[in-house]
């Protein structure tokens, strides 16, 4: 069995949405003096590897401590879009229609995952498109992932967003595929549980057998 960690590395100079500087790490106790070490964490919950909730874009959609780990654990495919140079669409989807299906879930791997981690946000990243979306909506799966940390770009309406979390599929956002070829795993994706949260940091991992 091979464990591939897919998470994004948070540290206070990691890549934040739109260049937000919100992530510090402060000692509340140092071993110097103390004898111990103990640290405080201060970010946004959508930094890194995060998974949303529907509560993110829906007024009265549940929040990620609602959010059952069922749909967040399982069978997973990986799907190559790095070939794709702007919008993934129901076009692209397509050609992978008899890969993936009801119960699965999907994680798009774009050249988003040659980003730095540490670098200044990318604007133009690669994102899902409403049809994209819709297409991955249509076809039952229980959660999409991509590898950047956004999933759609410049939509006022924000309708990738909402015809997914509306189906109730989570979106994770701010994976890692650079090293992960294409096709199936298990995947493991594990947000804290939060109260009344719309979203949450989440550590993500690939097990191959």
């Amino acid at each position: 069995m091979k464990i591939i960690d897919i998470s994004w590395p948070v540290s206070p100079t990691v890549t934040e949405y739109k260049d937000r500087r919100t992530v510090t790490f402060d000692a509340a106790k140092i071993f110097e003096r103390d004898g111990v070490r103990e640290s405080i964490i201060t970010m946004n919950v959508h930094t890194g590897t995060h998974v949303d909730a529907p509560a993110h874009f829906l007024s009265h959609g549940a929040t990620i401590d609602a959010t059952p780990l069922s749909a967040l654990v399982g069978p997973c495919v990986v799907l190559d879009c790095t070939d794709i140079k702007d919008a993934i669409t129901a076009d692209h989807l397509e050609r992978y229609a008899d890969l993936c299906g009801a119960g699965d879930i999907v994680l798009l791997k774009t050249i988003n995952s040659d980003e730095p981690v540490a670098g200044l946000f990318n604007k133009n990243f690669i994102f899902l498109a409403e049809s994209g979306a819709q297409f991955l909506a249509d076809l039952e799966v229980k959660a999409v992932g991509i590898d950047y940390l956004g999933i759609e770009r410049g939509q006022a309406d924000h309708a990738t967003h909402e015809i997914l979390l509306s189906r109730g599929v989570p979106i994770i956002e701010g994976l890692r595929l650079g090293s992960v070829q294409a096709g199936n795993y298990h995947v493991c994706i594990a947000p804290l549980l939060l109260h009344g949260l719309e979203a949450s940091p989440a550590r993500a991992f690939l097990i191959q057998e």
